[in-house]
C-alpha cells in the first residue's frame, strides 16, 4: 500500500494532477473518494477496495472531468478499469492524457471469480501479477444448452427484472445523453416484469463496449447473470470483427465507423 499512497502523495504535492480518484475507508465502509493537495493528510488513508466493494470509478472520472475539461485527473483502475478506459478515450469521452493511471493487480481469487482474461492494469502500484483466466465456464455451460433450453433459461431470467435501471446506472461505458432503454416509442412502459426487450436492446448495446467489470451483475436486485451475457456478445463481437474490447491496440470500435461497405465473411457455399 506504500507505493501506492506514495505515488499519488507525489502526484498531488507536485500539482501533476488536479485530483485523484481512488478509495477510503468511511464509517467503516470502503468509498469512492477524491483526494485533493489541500487535503494531502487523507492520501495515508487510501485503500484498495475489496473485489466486493467496487465503484465505477471510471464514470465518477467522467463526471469530475466534464466539470473541469483541462485539468489531469490520477485514478484508480483494476485490469477491467483500464479497459474501460481504453474503450472511452475511442468514444471521445475522455483524454488520454489527461488521465493518470494508478493501477492495480487483482489477486487470483478475483481474478477466478470475475473469470477475467486480463486482472491487471499496465501500470501496477498495488498487488502482483496472478494467473488470467482464458475462458470463462459459465458462458461454456450456456453454450452446451440445446436452443430451446437456452431460450427458456434467458426468459426466465428476463422475468424477474424489475426495471431498475441499476444495470444501466452503474455501467462505465452507458454514457449517451439519450438512453432507448426509456423511449416509450421503443419500450412499453407501467409493466414489471418490463418486456424481454428491454433487456436484450441492453445486450446489444453492450456488445463490444462492456469491458467485464461485472458491476452490473452485483448491481442487480434479481440476480440476472448479465455478466455472461455481456461476455457472451463480446466473444461474438470478436469473432465477427476481430475486435478486442477495452484493447488500445484494437483500433475504433466496429460500431464507431462505418466505411462504404460493410460484410461479414461466409464460408463457401
Amino acid at each position: 500500500m506504500d507505493k501506492l499512497r506514495d505515488k499519488v502523495r507525489k502526484l498531488l504535492a507536485e500539482d501533476q494532477v488536479a485530483g485523484y480518484i481512488g478509495y477510503i475507508v468511511k464509517e467503516g465502509h470502503p468509498l469512492p473518494h477524491f483526494f485533493t493537495k489541500d487535503r494531502l493528510e487523507e492520501v495515508d488513508r487510501a485503500i484498495v477496495a475489496p473485489g466486493d466493494a467496487r465503484y465505477p470509478l471510471d464514470k465518477l472520472l467522467q463526471q469530475v472531468a466534464a466539470a473541469d475539461p483541462d485539468a489531469v485527473f490520477a485514478i484508480q483502475v483494476r485490469g477491467c478499469d483500464e479497459r474501460g478506459l481504453n474503450e472511452l478515450y475511442k468514444w471521445g469521452q475522455l483524454d488520454p492524457e489527461k488521465v493518470v493511471l494508478v493501477g492495480i493487480a487483482c489477486p487470483q481469487d478475483q481474478a477466478d471469480y470475475c473469470e477475467c482474461p486480463g486482472p491487471w492494469a499496465t501500470v501496477i502500484d498495488y498487488g502482483e501479477k496472478c494467473q488470467p483466466v482464458s475462458r470463462s465456464q459459465r458462458v461454456d455451460r450456456i453454450d452446451t444448452l440445446a436452443e430451446d433450453d437456452a431460450f427458456k433459461e434467458w426468459t426466465a431470467h428476463f422475468q424477474r427484472c424489475v426495471k431498475c435501471y441499476g444495470c444501466r446506472d452503474i455501467c462505465p461505458m452507458c454514457f449517451c445523453k439519450e438512453c432507448s432503454l426509456e423511449h416509450a416509442e421503443l419500450m412499453s412502459t407501467g409493466t414489471v416484469p418490463p418486456d424481454t426487450i428491454f433487456q436484450l436492446v441492453r445486450a446489444i448495446h453492450m456488445a463490444g463496449r462492456c469491458i467485464d467489470c461485472g458491476l452490473c451483475e452485483e448491481n442487480c436486485p434479481a440476480d440476472i447473470p448479465l455478466r455472461v451475457l455481456y461476455k457472451k456478445g463480446n466473444m461474438l463481437v470478436k469473432e465477427l470483427f476481430g475486435y478486442d474490447t477495452g484493447s488500445p491496440e484494437a483500433g475504433p470500435s466496429p460500431w464507431k465507423f462505418l466505411g462504404e461497405e460493410s460484410t461479414l465473411a461466409t464460408k463457401p457455399m
